[in-house]
């Protein structure tokens, strides 16, 4: 029986995009996207934590990302972990992914939209008639604030 790798994540881009061209005319883009859980503790206290996640997106999907999200736009990614390693300086060094399979974007920066209309961008077939408030609340998200790595 084979595994299952899979990832559904609701979240805000902590910068905007990184679109590159790579080699065989490939685009890639690279997403940072933070989601925030929120909980009380024994004192009473409220308490949050923000995850950030590293997400990969290929070809059309990629030059979607790149042309209508920027800091601060929410977007629901489904996709597959992935992990990979290089070596820096003789130190073996790991990062994990999430490769998107579906982009939606829930809001967009109204200035890289056509007319100020939501842009929605999909890998895969299949609706998208989602309730997105079973997701829970909406992260909170200041965008002055800087990455934390």
């Amino acid at each position: 029986m084979s595994g299952v790798n899979k990832v559904i994540i609701v979240g805000r881009l902590g910068k905007d995009p990184e679109m590159k061209t790579i080699s065989q005319g490939r685009t890639v883009t690279n997403l940072t996207v933070a989601t925030s859980e929120n909980w009380t503790d024994k004192s009473g206290q409220n308490q949050e934590r923000t995850e950030w996640h590293r997400i990969v997106t290929w070809d059309k999907q990629a030059e979607n990302c790149a042309k209508y999200l920027s800091k601060g736009s929410q977007v629901y990614v489904e996709g597959r972990l992935q992990t990979r390693s290089w070596e820096d300086n003789g130190v073996k060094k790991y990062a994990t992914d999430i490769v998107a399979s579906t982009v939606q974007f829930l809001s967009t920066n109204s200035s890289k939209t056509a007319g100020g209309t939501q842009q929605t961008s999909q890998a895969s077939q299949g609706g998208g008639d989602f309730n997105f408030g079973d997701f829970g609340p909406e992260p909170t998200f200041n965008q002055s604030e800087d990455i934390p790595f």
